[in-house]
């Protein structure tokens, strides 16, 4: 009766990994529990989610072929669009988030643009910008760039309201880190870079003051979402982004803090539901309105 912070259904947004095939259901080795789906298997498993009372995707995709220009990322069939389609068929009135970003795509990795080993930051939001397009036009409801790199909320806005998509909403990464805790993901989305690092686009983990600023940046630019990635060892940045900024805040339980629970509980060191739940709820806490998490179909079935 006096809790302060209530985890709900409503709060929760499920990752999935569309990939080429059909009937494909190929487990991640370092993410039990999450698969890398045909588009068939991500209509089908968005589906039963919203079935569950999950409200949410995000969808990243792993593409047949990689380039030096992403162009997977933008093209009209490429399989985050044909899997945007497939999730509005199969469960018309769930929400589809779209990551939007270039590192899943490409042949070297990184977010962006790459010539002569370095990241151009420019040259890469004209790309950018036309990817969000093409997943509106597929028909998510919200773009979310990912790839940290400088004004892309403000092209993204731009390109998608000289299209006629002033109604798509855009969830900013306005506050990611280079973090270690990605690691499993990179194995489930394949987008580790092939040189190098990201710490040349993605955040210190050291600093605080700098988050706000590119909080700020994200929020003048027109962001209608601002995230903070990840989540666990960032609870403090989440709790002032919160404080200083009235926009809807999502905070991303990444592949690496999921991993930790879940290899934990294989050992029988936790209790895997209660150690799940008491995460959740300390990101709610923090002042996390959405929150993406690799649980939310298990966290749903028990907030019923």
């Amino acid at each position: 009766m006096v809790r302060e912070a209530r985890l709900a259904r409503e709060n929760l947004v499920l990752p999935l990994f569309a990939c080429p095939g059909e009937r494909v259901r190929r487990e991640v080795s370092s993410m039990p529990g999450v698969f890398n789906l045909s588009v068939d298997e991500v209509a089908r498993d968005a589906a039963s989610a919203f079935d569950l009372g999950v409200p949410a995707v995000i969808l990243f995709g792993l593409p047949e072929s990689k380039d030096e220009t992403a162009t997977g990322a933008y093209a009209r069939d490429g399989v985050v669009q044909r899997a945007i389609r497939a999730v509005r068929k199969s469960a018309p009135d769930m929400i589809v988030i779209a990551d939007t970003c270039l590192c899943e795509y490409t042949s070297h990795g990184h977010c962006g643009v790459v010539r002569e080993g370095e990241v151009l930051n420019d040259e890469s939001l004209e790309l950018i910008a036309q990817t969000a397009v093409s997943q509106a036009e597929a028909g998510a409801d919200v773009v979310a760039p990912s790839a940290m790199m400088d004004g892309q909320v403000g092209a993204i806005r731009e390109a998608l309201d000289a299209s006629g998509f002033q109604h798509v909403a855009i969830m900013a990464y306005a506050v990611k880190y280079a973090s270690a805790f990605y690691g499993p993901f990179r194995e489930a989305a394949d987008s580790a870079p092939a040189f190098g690092d990201r710490r040349a686009y993605q955040m210190d983990s050291a600093n605080a003051r700098e988050a706000m600023r590119e909080a700020e940046i994200d929020y003048a630019e027109g962001a209608d979402f601002l995230m903070v990635k990840p989540a666990l060892p960032y609870l403090d940045i989440l709790r002032q982004v919160r404080e200083r900024f009235d926009l809807p805040l999502a905070a991303y339980h990444v592949s690496g803090e999921y991993a930790m629970i879940k290899a934990a509980a294989a050992r029988g060191w936790i209790d895997e539901q209660r150690v799940m739940l008491e995460t959740l709820t300390s990101i709610k806490r923090a002042g996390a309105d959405v929150i993406l998490t690799y649980y939310a179909r298990e966290a749903a079935r028990l907030l019923r």
